[in-house]
């Protein structure tokens, strides 16, 4: 079963863990967001992309939700000591990964072939393909100015007031080698509990993606990230108001319609049932904050369980 997810953040790493538990790792496809990539010391990084890889290989720190596990930051404070900015921390092994990304863009290899080595040098089978092989930016604009996403999220501690969203360099970008073409051939895909302006909004903005998205024939089942009315984690909830979108699960809906067949939503949201069927999105309701690693893989089997229904349908 050829199952294709969108991803990006902590809720997808999570979720990814526990797909890998249920399907063949080669056949899983992840479609990682690179709309929060930055610069820093001169290194690229790929945030959703290395954290993506990372839970794959069974090496992501569970507690932060991002880096490697067990990490050291030696380099970290020694840049500290130079008057280096090290508001974005960067862990002695997970430098490795940046150096080795920065070196092989350098020498124009396309990022598709860059994340699939690092894949496989971390041991992961699945295949990781980032979006887009062309720079797409996430820019939050503030009442100072505007903000990549790193420096609103991390240096800001997403306390800033925002009045907009941008995905700079979407409108000229095309997929990565194999994104279109994984979701057209997919059995299912899955749209994993991301933040759906700042994680999943800037892959459908790509070019192509949504018309794919549209097209297949698979079933496409998305996981709520809202609960309750609040965001699982992160700051979804204030980007979606700035959106026009409710903070709820008919918001997710709406976000991605009109694609999005299935939702899957927590027990406290079940009063959203009847307005996401008058939206056209069939509603399942799960119990889907995963708080262990028993819990990521019984909502993933619930994830394809849903899907497999709709497809039978």
């Amino acid at each position: 079963m050829r199952v294709v997810t969108l991803a990006g953040g902590t809720g997808a790493a999570k979720l990814l863990r526990g797909l890998a538990t249920c399907v063949t790792p080669r056949e899983l496809t992840v479609i990682g967001n690179t709309g929060d990539d930055t610069e820093v010391w001169g290194l690229h990084i790929s945030p959703d992309l290395d954290t993506v890889t990372y839970a794959l290989a069974g090496l992501l720190d569970v507690e932060r939700g991002w880096g490697l596990t067990a990490e050291t930051f030696n380099c970290l404070a020694a840049m500290a000591a130079h008057g280096a900015d090290t508001w974005f921390n960067l862990g002695d092994r997970d430098l490795a990964t940046h150096l080795m990304r920065t070196r092989a863009l350098a020498e124009r290899h396309p990022l598709s072939t860059v994340t699939a080595r690092l894949a496989t040098d971390h041991g992961v089978a699945s295949r990781i393909l980032p979006m887009s092989d062309d720079p797409v930016r996430t820019m939050i604009r503030t009442p100072g100015g505007r903000l990549t996403f790193q420096e609103y999220f991390v240096r800001e501690k997403a306390l800033v007031e925002v009045l907009g969203v941008d995905y700079d360099g979407a409108p000229c970008a095309r997929p990565a080698p194999g994104v279109v073409e994984a979701i057209r051939t997919a059995d299912v895909v899955i749209v994993c509990p991301s933040n759906p302006v700042t994680s999943i909004g800037p892959i459908l903005a790509v070019p192509g993606i949504v018309e794919a998205l549209s097209a297949t024939a698979a079933p496409v089942v998305g996981v709520s990230p809202i609960v309750g009315g609040a965001a699982v984690s992160g700051p979804a909830g204030a980007l979606m108001r700035v959106r026009g979108l409710t903070v709820s699960p008919l918001g997710v809906a709406e976000a991605y319609a009109p694609w999005l067949r299935r939702l899957l939503i927590d027990s406290r949201d079940r009063a959203c049932v009847g307005d996401l069927a008058r939206v056209g999105v069939e509603a399942e309701v799960a119990e889907i904050v995963m708080t262990s690693r028993a819990h990521e893989a019984t909502l993933a089997r619930r994830v394809l369980d849903a899907a497999l229904a709709r497809r039978a349908t």
